[in-house]
């Protein structure tokens, strides 16, 4: 199995087609700012995913999953940063995948730490 067939990887990468959809409507004088700040969070949830998949050790694993989660949150709290600035409206399902994608994430850091230690 690879990291790709994991629903989680697969979620947030489908997470981030969608914030780099609505970012293209935020003002161009947040480019740099709320923009960059979004996508980067996002893009770092399934690459964390990935790339302690690919670090073999259950220990090291756990670890990018809890950066994958820190993303989630950052990219949660950005949302709700935006629409305080009334830069995006309804951001409620987005808010929505990032609580069911740490979930996710969580379920399955427990699921590997459970498996390294039979």
């Amino acid at each position: 199995m690879s990291y790709q067939n994991l629903s989680v990887w697969q979620a947030s990468r489908e997470l981030v087609k969608q914030i780099y959809s609505v970012t293209a409507d935020l003002p161009k004088s947040e480019q740099f700012g709320l923009t960059g700040q979004l996508r980067r969070a996002a893009i770092s949830i399934p690459c964390n995913i990935a790339e302690g998949y690919g670090r073999k050790s259950a220990k090291s694993y756990s670890q990018f999953l809890r950066i994958a989660k820190g993303s989630v949150n950052e990219l949660e709290t950005l949302l709700l940063i935006c629409e305080d600035l009334n830069f995006l409206a309804g951001t409620t399902a987005l808010r929505q995948d990032c609580t069911k994608i740490g979930s996710m994430l969580s379920n399955l850091e427990r699921s590997i730490l459970r498996a390294a230690d039979e």
